[in-house]
């Protein structure tokens, strides 16, 4: 499989990008082609630009390369996975920008006939791996809405039999080390299985 891992979290020595790092080797392991987004390191932009804005409804509605990059590794993956943070319930700024800036027309969705169609056909697997401060509970009592706009929003313009599977650390703050490297060691070991 061709797999974009795409990763959003500024820390580049923290847990986060521990948790990228046993993806990317599971998913090697795996035999699978790995492309990988960090978008911190990349120095993505999060704020769809005025230009961008009035190009959305038009035949190009990409005018950066750098969004044209992330469209083009998008368009060319069986398998995107998704490791970020679950800040305020939901996903990081930068992610969301992500989100906002590639998911255009033309890439996600054609519109014909007033409704939209999928285009991320190509897309036939989501994986979503996050931490959360809160418990579980709390995290569904608000919604939960990175995972929400992924495992449902995103799906819907993937191909219909798109799979979610979602690898949440709950209450990250009272976890031990030891809770932490086993969840490390059971991302690398599921990702190898895809």
């Amino acid at each position: 499989m061709q797999v974009l891992v795409v990763h959003a979290h500024p820390n580049q020595d923290g847990f986060s990008r521990a948790l990228r790092d046993a993806a990317v080797r599971g998913l090697e392991t795996g035999g699978h082609s790995v492309d990988v987004l960090d978008l911190y390191e990349e120095g993505f932009v999060a704020a769809m630009s005025e230009s961008e804005r009035r190009a959305y409804e038009s035949d190009t509605p990409i005018v950066d390369p750098q969004v044209q990059r992330s469209a083009d590794l998008l368009t060319a993956a069986d398998t995107v996975v998704f490791v970020y943070p679950t800040w305020w319930w939901g996903l990081p700024a930068i992610l969301k920008g992500w989100l906002d800036r590639v998911l255009v027309p033309g890439v996600a969705f054609t519109l014909g006939d007033g409704r939209p169609k999928p285009g991320l056909t190509n897309v036939r697997r989501l994986e979503g791996i996050t931490t959360y401060g809160s418990s579980r509970i709390h995290s569904q009592f608000f919604n939960d809405a990175g995972r929400r706009t992924i495992s449902r929003t995103l799906r819907m313009v993937c191909h219909k039999r798109t799979k979610v599977t979602w690898h949440p650390l709950y209450s990250i703050d009272g976890t031990t080390d030891q809770q932490r490297s086993a969840f490390l060691e059971k991302i690398e070991r599921r990702l190898a299985k895809l």
